[in-house]
């Protein structure tokens, strides 16, 4: 197979850097939100198009389908147009359909709008990435990937209490609302920070399009109803996730054969970035069904109101806060592999913490459980998602960022249907079903504990000195050779 992207000229790093990571970070923010802030403000919602809120769940599911079929054609747009065209006209796109979503008087205009925002969303979230890899040496790789992380694990947690709060004190319009000066700020910056030039044409792979097009959405829409739990029929979600696999089964088998593919698979070749991509997907399953497990245990096994769940729930985005000022010496300390290793066994330990809270553990225990699983699940995704890339070379880049955001898309879907399936599968165990109580979220829980300990098993497989020239670790016979 030729590399779709060998023809890619190599931008040298540009200025601004550091910015740039925190300008990105913005976007990812605004891009992770609003896949989540409305889910608390749909009865209003509702009330407001006329319809039931139970028909506010396409506004969600549009959203994210548009993000799976239009990730995976972001490299190829960002080679054609340039990066920094591209970066800065996705942010417009987002902008005004958020703009749109909020002037929207019917449900059919709403949707409408999701599915351009996530049309948006789905250029801002690779391509922004490649930017800051573009315009950051590897020797500063750690604290610019650490700087875009947090955005994806806080969104999620910030979303729901967000989008109730301005619903409730304001109006749900001004969710959207608010991300018209973010999104313009965002975009001048974007124009007079961001360097870079088209790349060399290729063709337009429609065959690949296609395929992982209706792969991604039918597998995204059939998690989405997974999500749902034992209020659907389990039969269409399985039948949408089987016709999902089968598509992009098929999509890999043509971009392999490919002469110009849509998404370069050379780079799967790289052990730094095969262990990233299928390890990694698996601890996001784990880490994806918390913000979906915690909530429900809090309100519906433990008795606590949404303020209660709510303030507990911040305590894990604290976490992940705080874990990203240590993440390079941690790196730096023990190395990728050791870090990956020993970090994600301390994911399963939070897991298992989780799964011993009852109703009656004293609340500061409660907090001080949900931030060391923030640390902890902040510091692995710094890790792998900093690892996929450092051995990447500037002419996959754009293939890498690509196939890495249509993994993390992948995961992030299968986070909350596997917490769902989890938490089913415990109440069927238990005879609960309908009315989980705490046996089965402490099942639900050891289940994604074992889940996050097999993810360990690709990073056993790395070389102790992987990715050392990023993270600056030196193996101790290393260290004592240079100082001799």
């Amino acid at each position: 197979m030729t590399s779709s992207t060998s023809t890619v000229p190599a931008e040298q790093p540009l200025r601004h850097g550091r910015p740039i990571a925190w300008l990105v970070a913005a976007a990812f923010f605004m891009e992770n939100l609003d896949a989540t802030v409305i889910t608390t403000a749909v009865p209003a919602m509702a009330q407001s198009f006329g319809v039931v809120p139970v028909a506010l769940s396409i506004g969600i599911s549009a959203y994210l389908l548009a993000l799976a079929v239009f990730i995976p054609v972001s490299g190829w747009v960002a080679d054609r147009f340039g990066a920094r065209q591209v970066f800065a006209s996705a942010v417009l796109v987002f902008t005004l359909a958020s703009v749109a979503c909020g002037f929207a008087q019917s449900l059919p205009v709403f949707v409408a709008a999701r599915i351009a925002q996530g049309i948006g969303g789905a250029l801002m979230v690779p391509v922004g990435r490649l930017v800051v890899l573009r315009s950051t040496p590897k020797s500063s790789l750690v604290h610019a990937i650490a700087t875009i992380t947090w955005p994806g694990l806080a969104a999620p947690v910030l979303g729901p209490p967000l989008g109730g709060w301005i619903a409730s004190h304001w109006s749900w319009h001004w969710i959207f609302f608010l991300n018209l000066p973010l999104g313009a700020v965002a975009m001048v910056l974007a124009l007079r920070w961001i360097d870079g030039v088209p790349g060399q044409r290729r063709p337009f792979d429609w065959i690949g399009f296609a395929a992982s097009g209706i792969g991604l959405a039918t597998l995204m829409f059939g998690l989405d109803l997974l999500s749902h739990g034992s209020d659907i029929d389990w039969t269409l979600p399985a039948v949408l996730a089987m016709v999902g696999a089968a598509a992009l089964a098929y999509a890999l088998w043509h971009l392999k054969r490919t002469a110009h593919p849509l998404v370069d698979l050379s780079v799967m070749r790289i052990q730094t970035f095969r262990v990233p991509v299928l390890g990694g997907t698996l601890f996001r399953i784990a880490i994806g069904s918390a913000p979906f497990l915690l909530p429900l245990m809090f309100q519906l096994a433990f008795g606590f109101s949404m303020v209660s769940s709510g303030f507990l729930m911040l305590a894990l985005f604290a976490g992940n806060l705080g874990m990203k000022p240590a993440t390079g010496w941690v790196l730096r300390r023990w190395g990728f592999r050791g870090t990956l290793l020993g970090n994600g066994t301390l994911v399963a330990v939070g897991f298992a913490a989780c799964a011993l809270l009852t109703p009656t553990t004293p609340i500061p225990v409660m907090v001080a459980v949900m931030v060391f699983g923030g640390l902890c699940r902040s510091m692995q995704f710094s890790a792998l998602n900093t690892l996929a890339f450092c051995d990447t070379s500037p002419a996959q880049a754009s293939g890498a960022t690509t196939l890495f955001s249509m993994c993390q898309q992948i995961g992030a879907g299968l986070g909350i249907a596997f917490g769902a399936i989890a938490l089913g599968a415990s109440e069927r165990f238990t005879g609960h079903a309908g009315h989980p109580g705490v046996e089965d979220f402490r099942l639900a829980f050891g289940l994604m504990a074992l889940l996050a300990l097999l993810a360990l098993v690709d990073a056993a497989w790395l070389p102790r000195d992987a990715g050392s020239r990023v993270s600056g670790h030196r193996q101790p016979r290393l260290a004592a050779a240079v100082q001799e």
